[in-house]
């Protein structure tokens, strides 16, 4: 505090324990292992029953799995600490692995829709018994996963991908019960392809909702839940305030919204109570309003961005 250009700055610190996904690492550990499990079952099932319903979760299990990996070792190195080059360490590999754990549903979803096409083209017969079997431990298997991810998915944009895999799965096991019910009951083949179809269109539109909140941390959008211009409101709220600029808000990983700005105040002010007294009034402001842990603030004389504009050029 207190640098060149009576510029003041105050951080307050990242959440403790890490990022918000690591608090959920024991329960990731075991989707995953209920995750694979199931889906070697299904596969076993798949090819005995010769159901491309039980084969299509299959798939999407195997994405699940590769996906809850991916997302353990993410956690990994978000946890390792800063280093010069890298100042928030790698919190951004857990947005990364959400990244890959979206193209890899986009392409199963693809893969799903184009076999369950293929089976209308070329029908074949499916054992309805075996598949009910197979899906009904698919469908428990899933529910148990569902449970251990359910507050998790509330804070990390990487425990919701895992969710939504998992959510996505359950879907389709039920399909896959459904579709077998009718093949045993009616001895209509294409209830196989049909619950295939209706596996893969779950799974797109909730694909694209997680790919856009990534590409939204990716590209430093706001926060959702931050309304920049109420932001901008509070801090001109102040006494001895005269303006804000360059007022930035952006998430470093889930859990980890950050907030920089330039905040013009009053001479007189500043002399009176002091650049401490004023930094800790703009972070209790943002505390009290605002779900932004760690913030950064200028302040600078009235006429100063004036000079910066100067210096740019």
């Amino acid at each position: 505090m207190g640098a060149g250009h009576d510029h003041g700055h105050a951080h307050s610190h990242a959440p403790a324990g890490g990022t918000a996904t690591a608090a959920y690492v024991g329960r990731l550990r075991g989707a995953l292992s209920i995750t694979l499990t199931v889906m070697v079952v299904e596969i076993v099932g798949g090819i005995v029953a010769d159901s491309l319903a039980l084969v299509a979760d299959a798939a999407h299990m195997a994405t699940d799995a590769l996906g809850l990996g991916m997302a353990l070792l993410a956690i990994h190195f978000a946890n390792r600490p800063p280093t010069g080059n890298r100042t928030f360490g790698y919190a951004r590999a857990e947005i990364l692995a959400a990244l890959a754990n979206c193209l890899l549903l986009l392409g199963v979803g693809g893969y799903v829709l184009y076999e369950a096409i293929q089976r209308f083209v070329t029908p074949v017969d499916t054992e309805g018994g075996l598949t009910i079997m197979f899906g009904a431990i698919g469908l428990v298997a899933n529910m148990i996963s569902l449970t251990l991810l359910m507050r998790g998915q509330k804070e990390s944009l990487n425990v919701r991908g895992a969710f939504l895999e998992v959510a996505a799965d359950a879907l389709g096991s039920l399909a896959v019960i459904v579709s077998a019910a009718v093949i045993l009951t009616t001895g209509w083949q294409a209830a196989d392809p049909i619950a295939s179809l209706v596996i893969g269109v779950m799974i797109v539109p909730r694909t694209f909702k997680l790919l856009r909140e990534t590409l939204d941390v990716l590209l430093e959008a706001a926060p959702k839940d931050v309304d920049m211009a109420e932001v901008r409101t509070h801090i001109l709220a102040l006494d001895g305030v005269e303006d804000v600029h360059d007022l930035h808000a952006w998430t470093i990983t889930s859990g980890m919204p950050v907030l920089s700005a330039h905040v013009v105040v009053r001479s007189d002010v500043l002399s009176a109570i002091g650049h401490e007294k004023m930094l800790h009034e703009l972070q209790n402001c943002l505390g009290d309003h605002f779900d932004v842990e760690h913030c950064t603030f200028q302040l600078e004389p009235v006429g100063h961005a004036e000079h910066e504009a100067h210096l740019c050029h």
